[in-house]
């Protein structure tokens, strides 16, 4: 079985490469924007995976195992964002028509500099979202391999930057097609197959409500308080708004994910898209709050209240790769609640073997949860490589480059930022979905009102967008680290959230700066207006 298991998963990442293989590119337009020829129903898929990353996949179950009724921010953020995306920004970022975010900043704002600091800011903004799909991917490799978590991630960057390099978003567009199918299956069947034995009908979804009262009644039983599903337990009201609204925000901002919406024939597929795209991430989101339902009550019933020595087979097989252990604090021998230490980011992938499902079955979540990993990991090197060869060396250092050098240094870039990439995930410096929540707090500071604004507001000049966009990055970069390491906090807003206080400082500064300086040229303004005004709505 174990051997069959090792084909599953490996059989996959070889398809996987092979896809890859068969579509890769060597012009810059195929290698960034997949030649502009993805139909929006592809494009959508894509997005999905592209963006149901390790965070969504792995690590958002694990969150509201451990948060609750307060974890559904994360699921109402993320999915609320993908309006926002479609409503304020994808089809006119579209209609500009340029390969990256950066592209549309310096076009925008008539500045190189202005392009300077959004490739830097790119870049800081997907190194941030990376670091936890590489963490991702060492926790599955790792299980995968009975080895630590570090070797686990060196295992994991060989194939996430080989599938990068080997065709940029033509290859990563049609991989991410073939991860969505396996990951949407894997994290589907074993709480489908639990659904099955417990209510004799495959939808969870529908079904875990009767799970929450069986929990309330195991915590009752075993004295458990605050109870599972009480809100405001774990965070305040002003926290779980202010973290909803940043995933939103930055949602709408991701520079991995707006890049996708460059690669579709026209403005209406890049509309399409979206929509498409809410519609496969929404099986995932309505599916995470009956993963995390399940596991956690199937841990009350079977281990809290157990002798220590008689931990299950799968506690044991987790605990060799360190991320789960019993600490007997009383010395009773017998497991309470509060003695219980499972990382969160283990929930989705110990589900199988937690129910007592076939071992198969785990086997196909932890290749659905490396095609999530790998998914994501893939568009956001593309970020970081198309920031470094097209933003900096095509556009500033060098104008006059042959496309093969510049695609070339993009190949480079891929394998050193994976590399650092790896270097920063193994030093364990927060659960993968706090990560991520970092990212998009960075991206709702910076990106978020230099787009909407700049598309909506033609009186906003360079001035006011590159002032805005660094005073906005610094503070949540400040809150963060206070927060984090020094527990400060105002109103209770959590690090998490830093993005709110970046948001708000940069709003404030851009206005200020912008009518203390002069309006942007006619031709910017209207630049800004064509974009906005949909008389070309099929312009490819």
């Amino acid at each position: 079985m174990e051997w069959l298991g090792y084909v599953i998963v490996f059989g996959i990442v070889i398809v996987f490469m092979a896809i890859a293989v068969y579509n890769r590119a060597t012009e810059a337009a195929e290698f960034y924007v997949a030649g502009r020829r993805i139909p929006a129903f592809w494009n959508g898929m894509a997005v999905a995976a592209d963006w149901m990353s390790a965070a969504s996949f792995i690590s958002m179950a694990g969150a509201l195992y451990a948060l609750g009724y307060d974890g559904l921010a994360y699921i109402m953020g993320w999915t609320g964002g993908y309006v926002l995306l479609a409503l304020l920004i994808a089809p006119y970022l579209r209609k500009f028509g340029k390969f990256t975010v950066p592209d549309f900043i310096a076009e925008r704002y008539e500045s190189n500099f202005a392009r300077l600091v959004a490739l830097i800011i790119a870049i800081i903004i997907s190194f941030t979202y990376m670091v936890g799909q590489v963490a991702g991917v060492g926790i599955i490799m790792g299980r995968l391999f009975g080895v630590p978590f570090e070797i686990g991630i060196a295992i994991g960057m060989v194939v996430i930057i080989a599938t990068t390099v080997i065709g940029g978003m033509k290859s990563i567009t049609w991989t991410q097609v073939a991860q969505y199918i396996v990951l949407i299956t894997a994290y589907l069947l074993p709480v489908s197959l639990l659904a099955m034995q417990w209510f004799g009908v495959p939808l969870p979804q529908f079904l875990y409500g009767n799970v929450l009262q069986w929990i309330t009644d195991l915590e009752t039983q075993h004295g458990i308080t605050p109870h599972y599903v009480e809100p405001y337990a774990k965070f305040t009201m002003v926290q779980f708004l202010a973290l909803m609204f940043v995933l939103m925000a930055g949602t709408a901002a991701l520079p991995h994910v707006l890049m996708r919406f460059f690669t579709t024939p026209s403005v209406r597929d890049a509309r399409l898209s979206a929509g498409w795209a809410l519609f496969f991430i929404a099986i995932l989101y309505l599916t995470a709050p009956a993963y995390a339902a399940f596991s956690r009550y199937v841990i009350l019933k079977d281990v809290v209240g157990k002798p220590i020595d008689q931990l299950p087979a799968w506690a044991q097989k987790w605990a060799e790769v360190g991320l789960f252990n019993v600490i007997d604090k009383n010395g009773d021998g017998i497991i309470q609640w509060a003695e219980l230490n499972i990382h969160r980011d283990i929930i989705v992938l110990a589900t199988p073997e937690i129910a007592g499902l076939s071992l198969l079955v785990g086997y196909f979540v932890m290749a659905g949860g490396l095609a999530a990993a790998l998914s994501t990991a893939d568009g956001l090197l593309l970020v970081i490589a198309a920031a470094i060869s097209n933003d900096l060396y095509a556009k500033m250092i060098n104008p006059n480059a042959p496309e093969k050098k510049v695609v070339m240094l993009g190949k480079a870039a891929v394998a050193v930022a994976g590399v650092i990439g790896g270097f920063v995930a193994a030093m364990k410096i927060g659960f993968i979905v706090q990560i991520v929540a970092w990212a998009f707090s960075l991206a709702t500071a910076s990106f978020f009102p230099a787009l909407v604004l700049g598309i909506f507001w033609k009186r906003l000049n360079r001035q006011g967008a590159i002032a805005g966009m660094v005073v906005g990055l610094l503070v949540t970069i400040i809150y963060i680290y206070l927060n984090k390491t020094q527990g400060f906090s105002i109103a209770g807003i959590q690090h998490t959230a830093s993005g709110v206080f970046g948001l708000i400082a940069n709003l404030i500064v851009s206005y200020i700066v912008t009518m203390m300086t002069p309006p942007p040229s006619e031709r910017v303004q209207k630049l800004v207006e064509d974009i906005r005004y949909p008389k070309k709505i099929h312009e490819v």
